[in-house]
């Protein structure tokens, strides 16, 4: 069997792996890039992009019940399901075939098939024509990560869905149960209960959103009761007992177990790693609850292996991935990067309001032995923001006190996933307080809550 040498081969065509690929190739490198499934990986074919395409769908929808409020017109407003799926799915499509373009655009050898690491710096992939082995000085691993199956709780794709199953649904819920309040579930939460259904949330921790700011958390609970969902914290889904078109769920609180029927649930308690049938103990990587453990600069401890995105561990952003990739190829290539910083990254929810966060919350810096100062504007103040009419939501940032340093930004209200990469930016750059406040906001922009915010840490609010 012949061998074909390469510079590069990352395994996975994800966010992760496919940047990576890219800018390994801009660099000179010779690159091939391996993937089992879809170019893309999960975000483009079945996890960021198809969502964000459905929950477009049911905030127009909502916008239309709202007609009346903007002096317009819009008599029997409904929805075809059918229809809102096959427009996520198509948009999910076409930047799963332009991933293809990038990378013959890019000069890459691009392989569909199963990978093993028989030997370091040696990738066999099983494709349909047969095995064929792929050698390089360094492998980038960029598998991914699925959706984690609790014991009892295991999806059947019928009553009990998973992502795929949500994004992909046979029937519309009327009575839906969602484990888990996460990013992923609460989005699924919001989507289903805009359509109609009748959504109950479980979260296993004291409060939903559990890694956003506990202020920001407590504003979207309520927002989210206000829409008819009913939230239940510290709980615990112990079983559910699957009927004809029905479940029971066995759901704990504080001790006390309560029968609920639901006809749908979507199990959304986070992910699991792809790390399995790689040969990757046999290479001596690390792996710790099902990722690889790595250092600042993804490398695995093993000459040349590296591993980059979901794989690697949280945060479990695309974004993340995506940046690891042009580190490890940066790297690679003889440059030095910095390493990306978990806490320099931003995290989004889709949800209606939308909620993002960058940095520390509150709570986490004063742990952290901050002396802090925090600000907040409501939307309420915001001319914009009434004009959109969308005037509930909270910008919130914390600073040094000593120093000035932004600490941290928490939002949440329309279009806050947008607007906070302004914080991000400014923690990138090292802004403090002065530089924030004496920066001009155009207006009317929902951005002059950011301004005001700042403004409000230092006793300095002009519109509140």
């Amino acid at each position: 069997m012949t061998e074909k040498s390469f510079d590069l081969i990352v395994v996975g065509a994800g966010p992760g792996g496919y940047v990576a690929a890219i800018r390994a190739a801009q660099l000179g490198l010779k690159v091939a890039i391996v993937e089992r499934e879809h170019m893309g990986g999960i975000c483009l074919n079945w996890g960021c992009i198809p969502t964000k395409a459905m929950l477009r769908s049911s905030e127009v929808f909502h916008l239309m019940q709202r007609a009346k409020e903007f002096g317009l017109k819009a008599d029997g407003v409904g929805y075809d399901l059918d229809a809102v799926v096959k427009r996520s799915r198509a948009v999910a499509g076409q930047l799963s075939g332009g991933i293809g373009h990038l990378m013959k655009k890019n000069k890459i050898t691009t392989l569909m098939g199963e990978a093993t690491l028989p030997a370091k710096g040696k990738v066999s992939v099983k494709t349909e024509k047969g095995e064929q082995v792929l050698t390089a000085k360094n492998v980038i691993l960029a598998t991914g990560a699925r959706a984690r199956e609790l014991p009892g709780l295991e999806a059947d794709g019928d009553l009990v869905w998973t992502y795929k199953h949500a994004l992909t649904p046979k029937r519309m819920p009327k009575k839906l149960l969602v484990i888990g309040s996460g990013a992923i579930g609460i989005e699924f939460a919001s989507f289903y209960n805009t359509l109609g259904a009748d959504t109950t949330v479980v979260e296993v921790m004291d409060r939903i959103l559990p890694v956003e700011d506990a202020e920001i958390s407590a504003f979207a609970k309520k927002a989210f009761v206000k829409q008819g969902m009913t939230i239940r914290e510290k709980a615990t889904v112990k079983q559910l007992d699957r009927g004809s078109g029905k479940v029971t769920a066995h759901i704990e609180t504080g001790g006390k177990v309560e029968k609920l029927v639901f006809d749908t649930v979507i199990s959304a308690v986070g992910i699991v790693g792809n790390v399995e049938d790689l040969g990757l103990e046999k290479l001596g990587a690390k792996i710790d609850r099902s990722h690889v453990v790595v250092d600042e600069y993804c490398r695995t401890g093993v000459d040349g292996l590296y591993a980059i995105g979901d794989i690697a561990g949280a945060p479990w952003l695309a974004h993340k991935a995506s940046h690891e990739g042009v580190m490890v190829a940066e790297l690679i290539a003889g440059g030095n990067p910095h390493p990306v910083r978990p806490e320099s990254i931003a995290g989004c929810t889709y949800c209606q309001p939308q909620v993002a966060s960058v940095g520390y919350s509150e709570a986490k810096a004063k742990e952290l032995g901050h002396d802090i100062r925090v600000g907040r504007f409501p939307f309420i103040g915001n001319g914009k923001a009434i004009a959109l009419g969308e005037a509930e939501g909270l910008i919130k940032t914390v600073f040094d006190a000593k120093t000035g340093e932004l600490l941290g930004a928490h939002m949440i209200g329309a279009e806050v996933t947008e607007l906070i990469q302004g914080y991000v930016v400014g923690r990138q750059l090292e802004t403090t307080e002065e530089d924030l406040m004496n920066t001009v906001f155009p207006h009317p922009t929902l951005s002059e809550m950011m301004h005001e915010s700042v403004l409000d840490a230092y006793d300095r609010v002009i519109h509140m």
